[in-house]
């Protein structure tokens, strides 16, 4: 590791060291407390802990929330949350939970019938964007009628039925000059053919029609207002769910890449956005290095100045859901740092973790960088440029009987500077709050 990288994980080393775990399942059994909150089973960096918000445990096994993704905080005790609801048809819904300390937590649904509701943001104007599989919709959640507030911002985004394609998930961000960027993930894995060869000379997927693998871009032509029509922004691009920009300007991806059935194989990425450029999806993987079904090379020369290569590599089938750049209060030594939910259900996946940042918010790449997984330490990357993760949450693998690995998705920083997760398989909504601090109200 070099710089302030190295100077970091070696404080970490000494000063952050994982809590020891407990026989308690978190899904199905709590001890303790964290925050005023029920203490769930995640080990965690010293200082911090896991409280449950929401979520089944033994004493009820009650779901609220079935799918929960994205959060968003209205105010000092309410929230808004993304419900999937269900893949195959519209059964998601935006819940409003209100939380107050020394009461259960209460739930109350203002919107309904959505088709695979995932991101959710505040938009200029001051209402709440909703990103579903074909559209983006607001609505104002303090109406008395949330629902009869609702309108359609963009429609005509394709159609990703999940039996047909496999990225249907329309994030979505403020670009700096007021224009929408929506992501728009890709049909398949590969573009390949049921044989896994190349599916013709050039991937149609990643270069033209309404479903290319892309991120769109929507010009601002007033006050809440966007035009109908998009030109893509960027190319070559997977599936862009973890999408963000920095207070600098800079937006930032984190590719979920390939499904190769190799343990340690594909990398996943971390690109910056740039207009005009290609990313390298189906053709490219890691840095340089050609994809199965397109290794012939003639599609695209992936050392070449047509493929933009990811700025550092993130650890392989980590899966990454969300980002942002901690800028709370609770954990000084986070300022700044981005954190990033790794979804995946492989070994390496099940973590949050934070990075490093340059000035434009992009993970510093280390000299010798390494990568954490469950069941084994850690392990090179082997390739560069890359970024040591530092594990916020080093303890949610499985634990047969006792937990299942987590799936975190959604990542927010709430106004007192604590960090609030979802985990969608388990159904949980989690606050990670400085080990003994109660909850402001």
């Amino acid at each position: 590791m070099t710089g302030a990288t190295g100077r970091f994980a070696a404080l970490l080393a000494a000063v952050l060291f994982v809590q020891p775990l407990h026989a308690r399942e978190f899904h199905t059994g709590l001890e303790g407390e964290c925050g005023g909150l029920p203490r769930l089973d995640i080990g965690t960096v010293h200082g911090m802990c896991a409280g449950l918000v929401l979520g089944p445990t033994r004493q009820d096994r009650t779901r609220p929330i079935r799918l929960p993704r994205s959060l968003l905080q209205l105010s000092e005790t309410e929230w808004l949350v993304s419900d999937l609801g269900a893949w195959d048809r519209p059964r998601g819904a935006v819940w409003k939970l209100t939380l107050q300390p020394g009461r259960a937590p209460e739930v109350e649904r203002l919107l309904g019938d959505l088709h695979v509701p995932h991101a959710l943001a505040r938009g200029p104007e001051g209402l709440v964007y909703v990103g579903e599989m074909s559209r983006i919709i607001r609505f104002d959640p303090a109406s008395p009628d949330p629902a009869a507030s609702v309108e359609v911002v963009i429609s005509g985004l394709p159609d990703n039925a999940l039996h047909l394609h496999r990225h249907p998930l329309s994030k979505f961000v403020f670009a700096p000059d007021g224009a929408l960027l929506v992501n728009v993930g890709a049909l398949s894995d590969q573009c390949a053919d049921e044989q896994g060869n190349a599916a013709g000379p050039r991937c149609t997927e990643s270069e033209t029609g309404e479903h290319a693998a892309s991120i769109r871009r929507y010009e601002a032509v007033g006050p809440g207002q966007w035009s109908p029509d998009y030109t893509v922004h960027a190319k070559g691009l997977r599936n862009s769910v973890a999408l963000a920009v920095h207070p600098s300007g800079t937006v930032v991806q984190a590719e979920n890449s390939f499904d190769l059935p190799t343990r340690w194989s594909p990398f996943e990425e971390l690109n910056v956005i740039e207009a005009g450029r290609h990313y390298g999806w189906p053709y490219c993987m890691d840095i340089a290095t050609p994809a199965p079904a397109w290794r012939s090379g003639t599609a695209m020369d992936c050392r070449g100045s047509a493929h933009t290569a990811p700025r550092v590599l993130l650890p392989p089938h980590a899966a990454p859901l969300d980002l942002l750049w901690y800028d709370g209060a609770m954990f000084p030594a986070l300022h700044g740092r981005m954190l990033m939910t790794f979804h995946g259900h492989r070994s390496v996946g099940g973590r949050i973790v934070s990075f490093a940042v340059d000035g434009d918010g992009v993970p510093i790449a280390d000299r010798n960088a390494r990568f954490h997984y469950y069941g084994g330490g850690s392990r090179a990357y082997g390739a560069g440029p890359a970024a040591t993760p530092v594990t916020l949450t080093p303890g949610w693998g499985l634990r047969k009987g006792r937990r299942p690995q987590g799936s975190p998705v959604g990542l927010a920083v709430a106004h007192d500077g604590a960090i609030w997760a979802t985990d969608d398989r388990a159904g949980l909504i989690i606050r990670f709050a400085k080990d003994g601090a109660a909850p402001r109200p």
